[in-house]
Protein backbone atom coordinates (compact mmCIF):
# COMPACT_ATOMS: atom_id res chain seq x y z
CA UNK A 1 0.00 0.00 0.00
CA UNK A 2 0.94 3.85 -0.19
CA UNK A 3 0.75 4.74 3.22
CA UNK A 4 -1.39 7.26 2.24
CA UNK A 5 -4.97 7.36 3.24
CA UNK A 6 -6.94 8.67 1.07
CA UNK A 7 -5.18 6.58 -1.94
CA UNK A 8 -5.05 3.21 0.01
CA UNK A 9 -9.13 4.04 0.31
CA UNK A 10 -9.58 4.11 -3.38
CA UNK A 11 -7.19 0.81 -3.76
CA UNK A 12 -8.91 -1.25 -1.47
CA UNK A 13 -12.62 0.22 -2.82
CA UNK A 14 -11.70 -0.73 -6.49
CA UNK A 15 -10.31 -4.16 -4.81
CA UNK A 16 -13.57 -4.83 -3.22
CA UNK A 17 -15.58 -4.88 -5.54
CA UNK A 18 -18.08 -2.88 -3.79
CA UNK A 19 -18.83 -1.62 -7.36
CA UNK A 20 -17.52 -2.49 -10.69
CA UNK A 21 -14.85 -1.31 -11.90
CA UNK A 22 -13.11 -1.63 -15.39
CA UNK A 23 -9.94 -3.59 -16.39
CA UNK A 24 -8.25 0.01 -16.62
CA UNK A 25 -8.47 0.84 -12.99
CA UNK A 26 -7.71 -2.70 -11.46
CA UNK A 27 -4.53 -2.15 -13.36
CA UNK A 28 -4.18 1.45 -12.60
CA UNK A 29 -4.41 0.59 -8.73
CA UNK A 30 -1.64 -2.38 -9.37
CA UNK A 31 0.48 0.11 -11.25
CA UNK A 32 0.31 2.67 -8.37
CA UNK A 33 1.11 0.59 -5.70
CA UNK A 34 4.30 -1.02 -7.90
CA UNK A 35 5.53 2.56 -8.18
CA UNK A 36 5.42 2.96 -4.34
CA UNK A 37 7.11 -0.31 -3.36
CA UNK A 38 9.89 0.04 -6.18
CA UNK A 39 10.36 4.19 -6.57
CA UNK A 40 11.27 7.02 -4.00
CA UNK A 41 8.34 8.68 -4.13
CA UNK A 42 6.32 10.05 -1.61
CA UNK A 43 3.24 11.86 -0.50
CA UNK A 44 3.16 15.22 1.17
CA UNK A 45 0.57 14.49 3.76
CA UNK A 46 0.73 18.28 5.43
CA UNK A 47 0.39 20.04 1.65
CA UNK A 48 -2.48 17.21 1.11
CA UNK A 49 -4.61 18.42 4.52
CA UNK A 50 -4.35 22.07 3.63
CA UNK A 51 -5.58 21.29 -0.31
CA UNK A 52 -8.24 19.64 1.17
CA UNK A 53 -9.70 22.06 3.76
CA UNK A 54 -10.54 24.11 0.70
CA UNK A 55 -12.93 21.91 0.29
CA UNK A 56 -15.10 24.22 2.80
CA UNK A 57 -15.53 26.70 0.21
CA UNK A 58 -17.04 24.19 -2.06
CA UNK A 59 -20.65 22.57 -1.95
CA UNK A 60 -19.45 19.24 -3.02
CA UNK A 61 -16.30 16.99 -1.30
CA UNK A 62 -14.43 15.50 -3.60
CA UNK A 63 -15.03 11.84 -3.78
CA UNK A 64 -12.76 8.89 -3.10
CA UNK A 65 -11.80 8.45 -7.07
CA UNK A 66 -11.11 12.35 -7.31
CA UNK A 67 -8.96 12.22 -4.52
CA UNK A 68 -7.02 10.06 -5.15
CA UNK A 69 -6.35 11.62 -8.85
CA UNK A 70 -5.93 14.96 -6.97
CA UNK A 71 -3.11 13.40 -4.79
CA UNK A 72 -1.22 11.89 -7.25
CA UNK A 73 -1.47 14.49 -9.66
CA UNK A 74 -0.31 17.33 -7.29
CA UNK A 75 0.92 16.20 -4.10
CA UNK A 76 3.33 12.79 -4.92
CA UNK A 77 6.86 13.60 -5.68
CA UNK A 78 9.80 11.59 -6.83
CA UNK A 79 12.35 14.07 -5.47
CA UNK A 80 11.22 17.83 -3.38
CA UNK A 81 10.14 19.62 -6.04
CA UNK A 82 9.62 17.09 -8.80
CA UNK A 83 6.08 16.14 -9.36
CA UNK A 84 6.00 12.37 -9.74
CA UNK A 85 3.02 12.69 -12.42
CA UNK A 86 2.84 15.97 -13.50
CA UNK A 87 0.03 15.10 -16.36
CA UNK A 88 -3.50 13.82 -15.88
CA UNK A 89 -5.63 12.21 -18.26
CA UNK A 90 -8.87 11.57 -16.86
CA UNK A 91 -11.26 10.06 -19.40
CA UNK A 92 -14.87 9.62 -17.32
CA UNK A 93 -18.28 8.97 -18.28
CA UNK A 94 -20.77 11.95 -18.60
CA UNK A 95 -22.19 13.13 -15.24
CA UNK A 96 -19.02 12.11 -13.26
CA UNK A 97 -18.45 15.79 -12.12
CA UNK A 98 -14.95 16.40 -13.98
CA UNK A 99 -15.84 20.21 -14.16
CA UNK A 100 -16.00 20.02 -10.39
CA UNK A 101 -12.79 18.28 -9.65
CA UNK A 102 -10.90 20.45 -12.40
CA UNK A 103 -12.97 22.87 -10.23
CA UNK A 104 -11.01 22.34 -7.03
CA UNK A 105 -8.22 21.40 -8.59
CA UNK A 106 -7.68 25.09 -10.25
CA UNK A 107 -8.81 27.00 -7.18
CA UNK A 108 -6.37 25.02 -4.77
CA UNK A 109 -3.19 25.72 -7.25
CA UNK A 110 -3.80 29.54 -7.14
CA UNK A 111 -3.18 29.76 -3.80
CA UNK A 112 -0.12 29.71 -1.85
CA UNK A 113 -0.45 26.27 -0.71
CA UNK A 114 0.69 25.80 -3.62
CA UNK A 115 3.85 27.71 -2.92
CA UNK A 116 4.54 29.39 -6.62
CA UNK A 117 4.07 33.10 -7.10
CA UNK A 118 2.50 33.64 -10.69
CA UNK A 119 1.40 30.24 -11.15
CA UNK A 120 -1.24 30.87 -14.19
CA UNK A 121 -3.82 28.30 -15.43
CA UNK A 122 -5.38 28.65 -18.97
CA UNK A 123 -8.27 26.16 -19.50
CA UNK A 124 -8.76 25.39 -23.03
CA UNK A 125 -11.10 23.92 -24.93
CA UNK A 126 -12.73 24.34 -28.64
CA UNK A 127 -15.87 25.99 -28.07
CA UNK A 128 -16.18 28.83 -25.43
CA UNK A 129 -18.79 27.65 -23.59
CA UNK A 130 -16.87 24.74 -22.94
CA UNK A 131 -13.43 26.48 -21.87
CA UNK A 132 -15.73 28.68 -19.59
CA UNK A 133 -17.58 26.11 -17.46
CA UNK A 134 -14.96 25.50 -14.88
CA UNK A 135 -14.19 28.85 -14.98
CA UNK A 136 -17.54 29.99 -13.90
CA UNK A 137 -17.94 27.23 -11.42
CA UNK A 138 -14.55 29.01 -9.41
CA UNK A 139 -16.69 32.69 -10.23
CA UNK A 140 -19.84 30.98 -8.76
CA UNK A 141 -17.69 29.67 -5.52
CA UNK A 142 -16.39 33.02 -4.78
CA UNK A 143 -19.31 35.14 -5.86
CA UNK A 144 -21.05 32.72 -3.29
CA UNK A 145 -18.58 33.73 -0.18
CA UNK A 146 -17.33 36.91 -1.30
CA UNK A 147 -16.82 38.94 1.84
CA UNK A 148 -13.85 36.36 2.70
CA UNK A 149 -12.17 36.03 -0.48
CA UNK A 150 -12.12 39.48 -1.16
CA UNK A 151 -9.01 39.30 1.13
CA UNK A 152 -7.45 36.52 -0.79
CA UNK A 153 -9.22 37.17 -4.79
CA UNK A 154 -9.94 39.76 -7.37
CA UNK A 155 -11.90 38.41 -10.12
CA UNK A 156 -14.47 39.43 -13.31
CA UNK A 157 -15.64 37.47 -15.69
CA UNK A 158 -12.44 36.71 -17.59
CA UNK A 159 -9.62 36.46 -15.11
CA UNK A 160 -9.56 35.36 -11.20
CA UNK A 161 -6.33 36.18 -9.74
CA UNK A 162 -5.28 34.99 -6.26
CA UNK A 163 -3.89 38.22 -4.39
CA UNK A 164 -1.07 36.82 -2.44
CA UNK A 165 0.31 34.77 -5.27
CA UNK A 166 -0.28 36.61 -8.41
CA UNK A 167 -1.57 33.04 -9.61
CA UNK A 168 -4.19 34.34 -12.61
CA UNK A 169 -6.88 31.41 -14.27
CA UNK A 170 -8.60 32.17 -17.61
CA UNK A 171 -10.19 30.52 -20.34
CA UNK A 172 -9.24 29.92 -23.74
CA UNK A 173 -10.05 28.88 -27.35
CA UNK A 174 -9.04 28.63 -31.22
CA UNK A 175 -10.83 32.24 -30.77
CA UNK A 176 -8.40 33.87 -28.44
CA UNK A 177 -6.95 36.98 -29.38
CA UNK A 178 -3.82 35.69 -28.15
CA UNK A 179 -3.06 32.07 -28.09
CA UNK A 180 0.60 31.68 -27.19
CA UNK A 181 2.93 33.98 -25.83
CA UNK A 182 2.24 33.11 -22.20
CA UNK A 183 3.79 31.43 -19.25
CA UNK A 184 1.18 28.95 -17.48
CA UNK A 185 2.11 26.98 -15.08
CA UNK A 186 -0.85 24.58 -15.57
CA UNK A 187 -2.62 23.81 -18.83
CA UNK A 188 -6.34 22.40 -18.68
CA UNK A 189 -7.81 20.14 -21.96
CA UNK A 190 -11.93 20.44 -21.10
CA UNK A 191 -13.44 17.70 -23.74
CA UNK A 192 -10.25 16.80 -25.38
CA UNK A 193 -12.20 14.11 -27.56
CA UNK A 194 -13.05 17.24 -29.91
CA UNK A 195 -9.80 18.21 -31.16
CA UNK A 196 -8.78 16.67 -34.61
CA UNK A 197 -5.04 17.50 -34.44
CA UNK A 198 -2.21 18.59 -31.92
CA UNK A 199 -2.52 22.45 -33.50
CA UNK A 200 -3.93 23.76 -30.73
CA UNK A 201 -2.83 22.04 -28.24
CA UNK A 202 0.85 22.87 -29.48
CA UNK A 203 -0.17 26.46 -29.24
CA UNK A 204 -2.04 26.28 -26.18
CA UNK A 205 1.06 24.63 -24.05
CA UNK A 206 4.30 25.94 -25.60
CA UNK A 207 4.70 28.07 -22.48
CA UNK A 208 4.93 25.38 -20.09
CA UNK A 209 8.10 24.74 -18.66
CA UNK A 210 8.69 28.35 -17.79
CA UNK A 211 6.89 27.90 -14.26
CA UNK A 212 8.37 25.55 -11.10
CA UNK A 213 6.09 21.90 -11.67
CA UNK A 214 4.61 22.92 -14.95
CA UNK A 215 1.37 20.04 -14.91
CA UNK A 216 -1.52 19.39 -17.66
CA UNK A 217 -4.59 18.18 -16.78
CA UNK A 218 -7.14 16.47 -19.53
CA UNK A 219 -10.86 16.06 -18.10
CA UNK A 220 -13.20 14.31 -21.07
CA UNK A 221 -15.38 11.92 -22.48
CA UNK A 222 -15.17 10.47 -25.31
CA UNK A 223 -16.48 11.47 -28.48
CA UNK A 224 -16.78 11.39 -32.34
CA UNK A 225 -13.53 12.42 -33.88
CA UNK A 226 -11.29 9.31 -34.47
CA UNK A 227 -7.61 9.38 -34.93
CA UNK A 228 -7.15 12.42 -33.08
CA UNK A 229 -4.86 13.52 -29.85
CA UNK A 230 -7.59 11.73 -27.30
CA UNK A 231 -7.20 8.39 -29.01
CA UNK A 232 -3.80 8.44 -29.11
CA UNK A 233 -3.47 9.60 -25.36
CA UNK A 234 -5.61 6.62 -24.70
CA UNK A 235 -3.34 4.50 -27.05
CA UNK A 236 -0.71 5.42 -24.92
CA UNK A 237 -2.43 4.80 -21.44
CA UNK A 238 -3.64 1.37 -22.20
CA UNK A 239 0.10 0.96 -23.35
CA UNK A 240 1.10 2.28 -19.96
CA UNK A 241 -1.34 0.17 -17.63
CA UNK A 242 -0.42 -3.07 -20.01
CA UNK A 243 3.17 -2.74 -18.64
CA UNK A 244 4.40 -2.06 -21.75
CA UNK A 245 5.61 1.42 -21.97
CA UNK A 246 6.98 3.61 -19.52
CA UNK A 247 4.33 6.05 -18.19
CA UNK A 248 6.32 9.18 -18.83
CA UNK A 249 4.99 10.97 -15.85
CA UNK A 250 1.53 10.68 -17.00
CA UNK A 251 -1.68 9.33 -14.79
CA UNK A 252 -4.06 7.87 -16.70
CA UNK A 253 -7.27 7.33 -14.99
CA UNK A 254 -9.40 5.41 -17.50
CA UNK A 255 -13.08 4.45 -16.99
CA UNK A 256 -15.47 2.39 -19.86
CA UNK A 257 -17.38 -0.42 -19.91
CA UNK A 258 -14.67 -3.09 -21.01
CA UNK A 259 -17.51 -3.85 -23.98
CA UNK A 260 -20.59 -2.83 -25.45
CA UNK A 261 -22.32 -6.18 -24.52
CA UNK A 262 -21.75 -4.84 -20.76
CA UNK A 263 -24.19 -2.03 -21.27
CA UNK A 264 -27.04 -4.27 -20.62
CA UNK A 265 -26.26 -4.73 -17.14
CA UNK A 266 -27.19 -2.00 -14.54
CA UNK A 267 -24.35 -3.11 -12.39
CA UNK A 268 -21.76 -2.16 -15.16
CA UNK A 269 -22.43 1.29 -15.55
CA UNK A 270 -20.18 2.11 -12.74
CA UNK A 271 -17.49 0.61 -15.04
CA UNK A 272 -17.91 4.07 -16.79
CA UNK A 273 -18.77 6.39 -14.26
CA UNK A 274 -16.85 6.46 -10.57
CA UNK A 275 -19.49 8.85 -9.11
CA UNK A 276 -22.56 7.01 -10.25
CA UNK A 277 -22.83 4.98 -6.66
CA UNK A 278 -23.40 8.85 -5.08
CA UNK A 279 -25.99 9.76 -7.48
CA UNK A 280 -29.48 8.11 -7.52
CA UNK A 281 -30.95 11.25 -9.24
CA UNK A 282 -27.84 10.74 -12.14
CA UNK A 283 -28.47 7.03 -12.08
CA UNK A 284 -32.42 7.72 -13.15
CA UNK A 285 -31.68 9.68 -15.78
CA UNK A 286 -29.10 6.90 -17.39
CA UNK A 287 -31.86 4.72 -17.21
CA UNK A 288 -34.12 6.62 -19.06
CA UNK A 289 -31.56 7.24 -21.99
CA UNK A 290 -30.80 3.80 -21.56
CA UNK A 291 -34.47 2.66 -22.86
CA UNK A 292 -34.03 5.47 -25.73
CA UNK A 293 -30.83 3.92 -26.51
CA UNK A 294 -32.24 1.01 -26.86
CA UNK A 295 -35.40 2.13 -29.38
CA UNK A 296 -33.32 4.15 -31.61
CA UNK A 297 -29.43 3.26 -31.55
CA UNK A 298 -28.78 5.96 -34.37
CA UNK A 299 -30.00 8.75 -33.23
CA UNK A 300 -29.34 7.95 -29.47
CA UNK A 301 -25.53 7.27 -29.88
CA UNK A 302 -24.20 9.29 -27.83
CA UNK A 303 -25.59 7.61 -24.70
CA UNK A 304 -22.89 5.16 -25.73
CA UNK A 305 -20.05 7.49 -26.62
CA UNK A 306 -20.40 10.04 -23.54
CA UNK A 307 -22.50 8.13 -20.68
CA UNK A 308 -20.19 4.76 -21.41
CA UNK A 309 -17.63 6.42 -23.33
CA UNK A 310 -17.70 3.66 -26.33
CA UNK A 311 -18.24 5.65 -29.30
CA UNK A 312 -20.33 3.78 -31.97
CA UNK A 313 -18.94 2.33 -34.81
CA UNK A 314 -15.28 2.24 -33.08
CA UNK A 315 -15.46 -0.56 -30.38
CA UNK A 316 -12.24 -2.13 -31.13
CA UNK A 317 -12.36 -6.11 -30.48
CA UNK A 318 -9.08 -7.26 -29.61
CA UNK A 319 -7.26 -10.19 -30.87
CA UNK A 320 -7.27 -11.94 -27.48
CA UNK A 321 -7.34 -11.31 -23.93
CA UNK A 322 -4.59 -9.48 -22.54
CA UNK A 323 -3.69 -12.38 -20.28
CA UNK A 324 -3.66 -15.09 -23.16
CA UNK A 325 -1.13 -12.29 -25.03
CA UNK A 326 0.69 -12.28 -21.80
CA UNK A 327 0.71 -16.29 -21.34
CA UNK A 328 3.09 -16.28 -24.56
CA UNK A 329 5.59 -14.89 -22.36
CA UNK A 330 7.33 -18.34 -21.96
CA UNK A 331 10.63 -19.62 -22.58
CA UNK A 332 11.70 -21.18 -26.41
CA UNK A 333 12.80 -24.15 -26.27
CA UNK A 334 15.81 -25.40 -28.25
CA UNK A 335 15.17 -24.28 -32.11
CA UNK A 336 18.46 -25.31 -33.96
CA UNK A 337 18.01 -27.45 -36.97
CA UNK A 338 14.07 -27.52 -36.42
CA UNK A 339 11.69 -26.88 -39.11
CA UNK A 340 9.95 -23.72 -39.86
CA UNK A 341 8.25 -20.91 -41.94
CA UNK A 342 8.80 -17.37 -42.51
CA UNK A 343 6.37 -14.69 -42.46
CA UNK A 344 6.72 -11.07 -43.33
CA UNK A 345 4.50 -8.25 -43.52
CA UNK A 346 5.01 -4.40 -43.89
CA UNK A 347 3.19 -1.51 -44.97
CA UNK A 348 5.87 0.45 -46.52
CA UNK A 349 9.39 0.22 -46.33
CA UNK A 350 9.74 3.62 -45.05
CA UNK A 351 8.21 2.35 -41.64
CA UNK A 352 8.06 -1.02 -39.69
CA UNK A 353 8.84 -4.29 -41.18
CA UNK A 354 7.79 -7.56 -39.61
CA UNK A 355 9.31 -10.92 -39.99
CA UNK A 356 9.63 -14.24 -38.12
CA UNK A 357 10.27 -17.81 -38.11
CA UNK A 358 6.96 -20.12 -36.86
CA UNK A 359 7.77 -23.29 -35.64
CA UNK A 360 5.35 -26.58 -33.96
CA UNK A 361 7.16 -27.81 -30.92
CA UNK A 362 5.21 -30.25 -29.14
CA UNK A 363 1.92 -29.55 -30.47
CA UNK A 364 2.81 -25.89 -29.11
CA UNK A 365 3.09 -22.47 -31.80
CA UNK A 366 6.84 -21.28 -31.30
CA UNK A 367 7.06 -17.90 -32.76
CA UNK A 368 10.89 -16.12 -33.44
CA UNK A 369 9.81 -12.72 -34.00
CA UNK A 370 12.30 -10.32 -35.97
CA UNK A 371 11.19 -6.36 -37.08
CA UNK A 372 13.02 -3.56 -38.58
CA UNK A 373 12.25 0.02 -38.41
CA UNK A 374 13.35 3.57 -40.53
CA UNK A 375 14.76 5.97 -38.93
CA UNK A 376 13.13 8.38 -41.09
CA UNK A 377 9.89 7.35 -40.65
CA UNK A 378 7.26 10.17 -40.47
CA UNK A 379 5.19 8.29 -37.21
CA UNK A 380 7.89 7.97 -34.63
CA UNK A 381 7.36 10.72 -33.33
CA UNK A 382 3.51 9.46 -32.27
CA UNK A 383 4.79 6.35 -30.98
CA UNK A 384 4.60 6.12 -26.74
CA UNK A 385 5.90 2.08 -27.09
CA UNK A 386 9.73 2.49 -26.39
CA UNK A 387 10.47 1.05 -29.38
CA UNK A 388 13.85 1.89 -29.92
CA UNK A 389 14.63 -0.60 -26.53
CA UNK A 390 13.39 -3.72 -28.01
CA UNK A 391 15.75 -6.24 -29.10
CA UNK A 392 13.86 -7.70 -31.56
CA UNK A 393 13.73 -4.80 -33.49
CA UNK A 394 16.55 -2.92 -35.50
CA UNK A 395 16.92 0.27 -36.64
CA UNK A 396 17.33 1.34 -40.45
CA UNK A 397 19.29 4.59 -40.89
CA UNK A 398 18.49 5.54 -44.47
CA UNK A 399 15.24 6.52 -46.80
CA UNK A 400 13.96 2.88 -46.54
CA UNK A 401 14.67 -0.83 -45.18
CA UNK A 402 15.94 -2.07 -48.16
CA UNK A 403 15.03 -5.64 -49.22
CA UNK A 404 18.06 -7.08 -49.27
CA UNK A 405 17.92 -6.79 -45.33
CA UNK A 406 15.30 -9.08 -45.50
CA UNK A 407 17.03 -11.46 -47.46
CA UNK A 408 20.43 -10.88 -45.51
CA UNK A 409 18.12 -11.97 -42.37
CA UNK A 410 16.76 -15.44 -44.36
CA UNK A 411 20.35 -16.34 -45.78
CA UNK A 412 21.50 -16.38 -41.97
CA UNK A 413 18.10 -17.69 -40.30
CA UNK A 414 18.69 -20.65 -42.63
CA UNK A 415 21.66 -21.60 -41.47
CA UNK A 416 20.37 -22.82 -38.18
CA UNK A 417 16.86 -23.64 -38.86
CA UNK A 418 15.00 -25.76 -42.04
CA UNK A 419 13.23 -23.20 -43.16
CA UNK A 420 10.93 -25.39 -45.86
CA UNK A 421 8.59 -22.43 -46.82
CA UNK A 422 7.35 -18.33 -46.61
CA UNK A 423 4.53 -15.85 -46.83
CA UNK A 424 3.91 -12.98 -46.99
CA UNK A 425 0.85 -10.48 -48.24
CA UNK A 426 0.00 -10.64 -52.29
CA UNK A 427 0.16 -7.20 -52.45
CA UNK A 428 4.14 -7.13 -51.03
CA UNK A 429 5.48 -9.69 -53.16
CA UNK A 430 6.44 -7.53 -55.55
CA UNK A 431 9.43 -5.92 -53.79
CA UNK A 432 10.49 -8.61 -52.40
CA UNK A 433 10.33 -11.36 -55.37
CA UNK A 434 13.92 -11.03 -55.92
CA UNK A 435 15.53 -11.01 -52.53
CA UNK A 436 13.24 -14.26 -52.05
CA UNK A 437 14.13 -15.86 -55.30
CA UNK A 438 17.85 -15.51 -54.57
CA UNK A 439 17.36 -17.36 -50.98
CA UNK A 440 15.44 -20.20 -52.80
CA UNK A 441 11.98 -18.65 -52.42
CA UNK A 442 9.23 -18.38 -55.07
CA UNK A 443 5.61 -18.84 -55.74
CA UNK A 444 5.19 -19.43 -59.51
CA UNK A 445 8.27 -21.68 -60.86
CA UNK A 446 7.83 -24.79 -61.34
CA UNK A 447 9.19 -27.15 -59.26
CA UNK A 448 9.59 -24.15 -56.50
CA UNK A 449 6.40 -23.56 -55.25
CA UNK A 450 7.46 -23.05 -51.64
CA UNK A 451 6.57 -19.38 -50.98
CA UNK A 452 2.41 -18.32 -50.15
CA UNK A 453 1.18 -15.06 -51.31
CA UNK A 454 -1.80 -14.64 -48.78
CA UNK A 455 -4.94 -12.82 -49.43
CA UNK A 456 -7.71 -11.23 -46.77
CA UNK A 457 -9.31 -14.82 -47.28
CA UNK A 458 -7.00 -17.14 -46.13
CA UNK A 459 -6.42 -14.89 -42.92
CA UNK A 460 -9.74 -15.34 -42.43
CA UNK A 461 -9.42 -19.05 -42.34
CA UNK A 462 -6.65 -18.83 -39.76
CA UNK A 463 -8.51 -16.10 -37.80
CA UNK A 464 -10.78 -18.79 -35.39
CA UNK A 465 -7.29 -21.47 -35.25
CA UNK A 466 -5.09 -17.90 -34.15
CA UNK A 467 -8.06 -17.21 -31.38
CA UNK A 468 -8.27 -21.21 -29.92
CA UNK A 469 -4.83 -21.32 -29.36
CA UNK A 470 -4.45 -18.04 -28.27
CA UNK A 471 -7.01 -18.62 -25.59
CA UNK A 472 -5.59 -22.49 -25.02
CA UNK A 473 -2.16 -20.68 -24.26
CA UNK A 474 -0.58 -22.88 -27.19
CA UNK A 475 1.03 -19.70 -28.59
CA UNK A 476 5.07 -18.66 -27.15
CA UNK A 477 7.08 -16.14 -28.16
CA UNK A 478 9.06 -15.74 -25.33
CA UNK A 479 9.40 -11.99 -23.43
CA UNK A 480 8.96 -9.93 -26.50
CA UNK A 481 7.19 -6.74 -25.51
CA UNK A 482 7.56 -6.24 -28.98
CA UNK A 483 5.15 -8.86 -30.68
CA UNK A 484 2.80 -7.61 -27.10
CA UNK A 485 2.75 -4.65 -28.13
CA UNK A 486 2.26 -5.60 -31.50
CA UNK A 487 -1.14 -7.93 -30.86
CA UNK A 488 -2.44 -5.77 -28.63
CA UNK A 489 -2.25 -2.93 -31.04
CA UNK A 490 -4.46 -5.60 -33.94
CA UNK A 491 -8.45 -4.94 -33.84
CA UNK A 492 -10.34 -8.28 -34.86
CA UNK A 493 -13.66 -7.43 -36.48
CA UNK A 494 -16.60 -10.19 -36.91
CA UNK A 495 -18.95 -9.36 -39.96
CA UNK A 496 -22.39 -10.47 -40.27
CA UNK A 497 -21.42 -14.32 -41.56
CA UNK A 498 -18.73 -14.35 -38.69
CA UNK A 499 -15.80 -13.63 -40.74
CA UNK A 500 -12.97 -12.31 -38.56
CA UNK A 501 -10.38 -9.57 -40.10
CA UNK A 502 -7.93 -7.76 -38.72
CA UNK A 503 -7.15 -4.24 -38.36
CA UNK A 504 -4.97 -1.37 -36.89
CA UNK A 505 -6.56 0.13 -33.63
CA UNK A 506 -4.54 3.33 -34.76
CA UNK A 507 -3.98 3.72 -38.24
CA UNK A 508 -0.13 5.51 -37.19
CA UNK A 509 0.81 5.09 -33.88
CA UNK A 510 0.06 1.51 -33.42
CA UNK A 511 2.25 -0.44 -35.58
CA UNK A 512 0.80 -3.97 -36.05
CA UNK A 513 3.73 -5.15 -38.72
CA UNK A 514 5.13 -8.12 -36.22
CA UNK A 515 0.98 -9.65 -35.83
CA UNK A 516 0.71 -9.60 -39.33
CA UNK A 517 3.87 -11.58 -40.31
CA UNK A 518 2.93 -14.04 -37.23
CA UNK A 519 -0.81 -14.43 -38.74
CA UNK A 520 1.06 -14.63 -42.31
CA UNK A 521 3.43 -17.62 -41.47
CA UNK A 522 0.63 -18.89 -39.70
CA UNK A 523 -1.30 -19.63 -42.94
CA UNK A 524 1.64 -22.06 -43.86
CA UNK A 525 1.26 -24.00 -40.59
CA UNK A 526 -0.36 -27.09 -42.37
CA UNK A 527 3.01 -27.85 -43.60
CA UNK A 528 4.85 -27.84 -39.97
CA UNK A 529 1.96 -30.26 -39.02
CA UNK A 530 2.75 -32.47 -41.97
CA UNK A 531 6.21 -32.38 -41.05
CA UNK A 532 6.13 -32.95 -37.58
CA UNK A 533 7.67 -36.79 -36.76
CA UNK A 534 5.34 -39.65 -35.77
CA UNK A 535 4.93 -40.16 -32.27
CA UNK A 536 5.78 -43.39 -30.73
CA UNK A 537 2.24 -44.19 -29.61
CA UNK A 538 1.16 -43.04 -33.39
CA UNK A 539 3.44 -45.31 -34.75
CA UNK A 540 2.28 -48.28 -32.87
CA UNK A 541 -0.76 -47.80 -33.35
CA UNK A 542 -0.57 -47.38 -37.80
CA UNK A 543 1.68 -50.77 -37.01
CA UNK A 544 -1.22 -52.74 -35.23
CA UNK A 545 -3.60 -51.06 -38.02
CA UNK A 546 -1.98 -52.35 -41.05
CA UNK A 547 -1.54 -55.45 -39.65
CA UNK A 548 -5.09 -56.68 -38.60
Amino acid sequence: MTNCKYLDDYIKQVKSGQYRVCKEQIQLVNFIEKVFENEQVYVDSEQVEKYFALQKYFPYELFAWEKFCFILHNCTYSAPGVLRFPDLVCVVGRGAGKNGYLAFEDFSLLTPVNGIRNYDIDICATSEEQASTTFNDIYEILENNSTKMQRHFKWNKTEITNIKTNSTIRYRTSNSKTKDGGRPGKVDFDEKHAYENYKLIDVFTTGLGKKAMPRRTTITTMGDVRDGPLDNELAAGLEVLNGDAPDNGTLYFICRLDNEKEVYEQENWYKANPSLQYFPNLLREIQKEFEDWKRDKVNNSSFMTKRMNIPKGTEMHPVTAWENIKATNRPLPDLEGKTCVFGLDYTKTTDFLGAGLLFMIDNEIVWKPMSWYCSQSADLSRIKFPYDKQPDLQRVDGAEISPQIVAEWLKEQKKHYNIIAGALDNYRYTLLKSPLLECGFECDRKGLNNLKLVRPSDKMLVAPLIASDFANHKIVWGDSALMRWYTNNTSATEDKNGNISYGKIEPKSRKTDGFMAFVAAYTQLDLLRQSQPISTDNFKKFFKAISI
